[in-house]
C-alpha cells in the first residue's frame, strides 16, 4: 500500500508563495460538497472531452455521500436554505440528517430518527457538552461552521476512532492547518444580510511562515423574531457571537504543535419553551501534536488534550413579557454548567497493504447548577443575578477508552476495514435532593413540598465496561464504474447525562434511571453503493439493525395537576432506512440532483412505531453555471408523518400527534468578480408557505423543576430573503 505524503511536505516542496491550505477548503473541497458533484464525478467529467473543465460552485445546495458511509464538505461554501448559523442547520443540508427546532436558532440535530449522545459530535476533535437539563444549549449550538474548514460525517457505527456511543453517526468540524511556504498572510470575511433583521460576520485570517502561524477566527449572528408564512410572528430573536485562536508550531514538513484557544456568548428567543436562554458562555482550550514519517512501519503519532466550558443561563422575563403559569408563578431565573476535560492518543502503523490505528482516550464531565431558587430567595436572584447562590455539583462522569482500526488491501478493488474498542464508564450521583429541592422549601406552587425529595443514591457510583466494533468490506467492480459496501457493526453505549440525571423522578420509592437505566446496545447493517461515469453519480446507503435497550422517554402525570414528568425505561427496538441521490450534468452549463432519505422504526417491546422518527424527506435541485456566475433552484418535500408513539420521545421532545407533508421552493444566485469578491443571494420557502416540521419542539419540552406546557408545533418562517459577500485575500 503506498503512503499518502503528509500535507506539509507537499507544501513545503511547492514554488513561492503557493498556499496550500486555502486551495484545499476553498476549491478542492468545493468540488467535493456541491450537489453530489464529488471527486469521483469531478475526474470522470473531466475525462469526458465535452465538458473539458469543472467549475467551483457557488451556493451548496445538497450534499453527497462521497464514498462509503461518508460524506465531506466545505463548511464556508454559502448554501441553501439561508447559511446556517449553528451546527443543526448546517447538518440538515446532508440527506438523513433533521433537526429538533427551537425557533431560529440552537436546533438540537438528528439523524435516521436517532438523537443525543447517539451522534458523537465533535468540534476540532474535542467534545462540547451542553449543560442545559432541557439541551437549550445542545453541543451543535456551541458551534460555528464557517469558523471551521471542513465536516465530515461518518454513517453508523462504523469507526471506533473517535470515542464511545457513536451508534448513529460520528460528525466532525474540523479545522485544517495553515500551510505557508514563506512569511505571507491570508484573509476570508463573509458579510450576510436578511429577512427579520439577519446579520452575520465573519472573519477568518492567518499570518506565518513555513515555520508556524497564527490564526484568528471571529463570527456573530443576529437575528429579530421572524414571521411565518401566515404572517404570523414566531418568537425567535438571538444574537451570539463565537472568537477563537490558533497558534502552531511546524519545526519541519512532519510536525505540527498547535494550541487553540476560544470563548463566546450570546442569547436566544425560544418558541414554545417556558424558558429562553439568556446567556450561552463557552470557554475552549486545546493542544494537539501531529508527527508523521516518523519510521518505516511506525509511521505517525497524534496526541491531543481539550477542555471545554459551558457556563448556561434560562429565564423566564429578560427576553420576553413574563407572563405567569401554572409551573411558574413569578419570574424565574435558573443557571447551569458544564466542565469536561478529554483527550487522545493514536499511533499510525503502516505495511505494505496494512494499516493500523490504535490508541486511547479518556474524558472527564462535571455538571452543577444553582439551586432553583423560590419565592423571595427567587425575587432576590431575579434582581440580583444568579451569582447570589453557590453552585451544586450534581453528576460526574467519566470514561476511558482503548480502540484500534485496521484497513486491509486485499487487493486492488478489494479491501477490509475492522475496528474494536472497550470503554469503561463511571457515573457519580451528586444530588443530595431531587431536583434541587429541600423538604422545607416550597415549590413553584408556594406550597410545602410533601413528598420525600431525598436521593437515596446520593454519592453512589455506577460503572461498565462496554464493547463496541465493526468490519466492513469494500469492493470496486471490474468492468463497472461502482464501488459496492457491506458493513456490520455494534455499538454500546452509556446512558449520558441527560438519560441518568435530568429526568422527573418523583418521590423516593419510585424507580430511579440512575439506578434502572441498562446501556443501549446497537447492532447495524449498513450496505451502499457508489456509482460515477462521465455526467452521471450515484449513490445509496441502506441500513437494518436491532437496538437492545434502547432508552425511551416517556411522559406522564407529575405530582401536581397540569405537570407531567419523564420516564425513563429500556425497550427493545427494530431500526431501518437510507439514502440514496444522484447528480447528473447534462451539458457544461446545466446539472441536476436528486436525494432521497428514509427513516424507520419499531418499538417491538410494545409493538408500536418509535418516537421522533423524521418522515420521508426528498430534495430535487437543478442549477445553471458559466465562468464566473451561477443560479440554481431547490424544491425540498417532505411527507407527512403517520406513524407515531404519542407521550413519547427523546429529552426535548415528543411525538403529539400525526403531522402533514410539506414541500418549500427556494432560489438563488451568485456572481464572482474576481478572485477576491463574490456575492450570492437568494429567496428561501419562495412562495411563503405556512408549515412545520415533525420533529418540532413539544411545549416547553424537557422536564426542569417546572414540568413541561401545553404544548403546540411551531411554524418554520415564511418567504426569507438573504444576500451574502465574500471576500478572500
Amino acid at each position: 500500500m503506498s503512503r499518502i505524503t503528509p500535507a506539509r511536505a507537499v507544501a513545503s516542496r511547492l514554488p513561492g508563495n503557493f498556499s496550500l491550505r486555502p486551495l484545499q477548503s476553498r476549491w478542492h473541497l468545493a468540488h467535493v460538497a456541491l450537489l453530489s458533484a464529488v471527486a469521483a464525478h469531478s475526474m470522470a467529467a473531466d475525462a469526458d472531452p465535452r465538458w473539458p473543465i469543472q467549475l467551483t460552485p457557488m451556493i451548496v445546495t445538497g450534499v453527497a455521500q462521497q464514498s462509503p458511509l461518508t460524506v465531506v464538505t466545505d463548511t464556508k461554501i454559502p448554501r441553501q436554505p439561508m447559511p446556517a448559523s449553528d451546527g443543526a442547520d448546517y447538518l440538515k443540508t446532508i440527506p438523513g440528517f433533521s433537526a429538533v427546532r427551537n425557533g431560529g436558532v440552537n436546533g438540537d440535530p438528528v439523524f435516521r430518527g436517532m438523537f443525543g449522545s447517539r451522534l458523537k459530535l465533535l468540534s476540532n476533535g474535542g467534545e462540547m457538552l451542553g449543560a442545559c437539563p432541557n439541551r437549550m444549549d445542545s453541543p451543535s449550538s456551541y458551534i460555528s461552521p464557517d469558523t471551521f474548514d471542513k465536516l465530515t460525517v461518518i454513517k453508523g457505527p462504523q469507526t471506533v476512532l473517535w470515542g464511545p456511543g457513536a451508534s448513529a453517526a460520528t460528525v466532525l468540524f474540523e479545522r485544517e492547518p495553515e500551510q505557508f511556504t514563506e512569511p505571507d498572510y491570508r484573509l476570508n470575511a463573509s458579510l450576510l444580510t436578511g429577512s427579520s433583521g439577519r446579520f452575520d460576520r465573519n472573519l477568518d485570517a492567518a499570518v506565518g511562515s513555513a515555520q508556524g502561524y497564527a490564526r484568528l477566527m471571529a463570527n456573530s449572528s443576529q437575528a429579530d423574531d421572524y414571521a411565518d408564512g401566515n404572517g404570523d410572528t414566531v418568537p425567535s430573536r438571538y444574537d451570539k457571537w463565537n472568537t477563537d485562536v490558533a497558534l502552531g508550531w511546524m519545526p519541519d514538513a512532519d510536525t505540527l504543535l498547535e494550541l487553540t484557544a476560544g470563548r463566546g456568548d450570546g442569547f436566544a428567543r425560544y418558541a414554545g419553551r417556558g424558558m429562553d436562554g439568556s446567556q450561552f458562555q463557552r470557554e475552549s482550550l486545546g493542544l494537539r501534536l501531529e508527527k508523521t514519517s516518523i519510521g518505516e512501519t511506525f509511521y505517525g503519532l497524534e496526541a491531543q488534550v481539550y477542555y471545554n466550558y459551558a457556563d448556561h443561563v434560562m429565564d423566564n422575563y429578560s427576553l420576553r413579557d413574563f407572563v405567569p403559569t401554572m409551573m411558574m408563578t413569578q419570574p424565574t431565573l435558573s443557571r447551569v454548567d458544564r466542565r469536561t476535560l478529554g483527550g487522545r492518543l493514536v499511533g499510525t502503523w503502516q505495511w505494505s497493504d496494512v494499516e493500523v490505528k490504535a490508541g486511547m482516550d479518556a474524558q472527564r464531565s462535571e455538571h452543577r447548577k444553582v439551586m432553583n431558587p423560590t419565592g423571595a430567595v427567587n425575587q432576590m436572584v431575579v434582581a440580583a443575578g444568579s451569582d447570589a447562590l453557590p453552585w451544586v455539583p450534581d453528576a460526574v462522569l467519566h470514561s476511558y477508552g482503548l480502540f484500534g482500526e485496521l484497513t486491509w488491501q486485499l487487493s486492488e478493488r478489494n479491501k477490509v476495514i475492522s475496528g474494536l474498542r472497550l470503554d469503561l464508564h463511571e457515573a457519580t450521583d451528586e444530588r443530595a435532593f431531587f431536583n434541587s429541592h429541600h423538604p422545607t422549601l416550597k415549590n413553584m406552587m408556594g406550597m410545602p413540598v410533601s413528598q420525600d425529595w431525598t436521593n437515596p443514591s446520593a454519592g453512589d457510583t455506577r460503572r461498565d465496561t462496554l464493547y463496541s466494533g465493526f468490519m466492513r468490506y469494500e469492493k470496486e467492480l471490474s468492468g463497472m464504474p461502482v464501488t459496492g459496501y457491506a458493513g456490520l457493526g455494534h455499538a454500546e453505549r452509556f446512558p449520558d447525562y441527560w438519560e441518568l440525571f435530568v429526568s422527573n423522578p418523583g418521590p423516593v420509592g419510585t424507580v430511579q434511571p440512575f439506578d434502572s437505566v441498562r446501556p443501549e446496545k446497537t447492532t447495524q447493517l449498513d450496505i451502499g453503493l457508489q456509482y460515477a461515469d462521465g455526467p452521471l453519480q450515484a449513490w445509496i446507503s441502506a441500513y437494518a439493525g436491532l437496538v437492545e435497550d434502547y432508552i425511551l422517554f416517556s411522559y406522564v402525570p407529575g405530582v401536581m395537576p397540569g405537570m407531567l414528568r419523564a420516564e425513563v425505561s429500556n425497550i427493545d427496538a427494530a431500526i431501518a432506512g437510507g439514502e440514496m441521490g444522484a447528480s447528473y450534468r447534462f451539458n457544461r452549463s446545466w446539472k441536476g440532483d436528486a436525494s432521497l432519505a428514509y427513516a424507520w422504526g419499531e418499538n417491538r417491546s410494545d409493538d408500536r412505531a418509535m418516537p421522533q422518527i423524521p418522515p420521508l424527506e426528498g430534495r430535487l435541485g437543478l442549477t445553471y453555471e458559466r465562468e464566473n456566475w451561477s443560479t440554481s433552484g431547490l424544491w425540498r418535500v417532505v411527507a407527512s408523518q403517520r406513524r407515531v408513539a404519542e407521550n413519547q420521545g427523546t429529552v426535548v421532545g415528543k411525538d403529539f400527534g400525526e403531522s402533514a407533508g410539506f414541500g418549500v421552493l427556494a432560489v438563488n444566485g451568485a456572481y464572482r468578480f474576481d478572485r477576491h469578491f463574490k456575492l450570492s443571494a437568494g429567496v428561501d420557502n419562495l412562495l411563503d408557505k405556512a408549515y412545520s416540521e415533525h420533529l418540532n419542539l413539544a411545549g416547553s419540552a424537557g422536564f426542569s423543576d417546572y414540568g413541561l406546557e401545553p404544548t403546540r408545533r411551531v411554524n418554520e418562517p415564511g418567504r426569507i430573503y438573504w444576500a451574502r459577500v465574500d471576500m478572500s485575500f
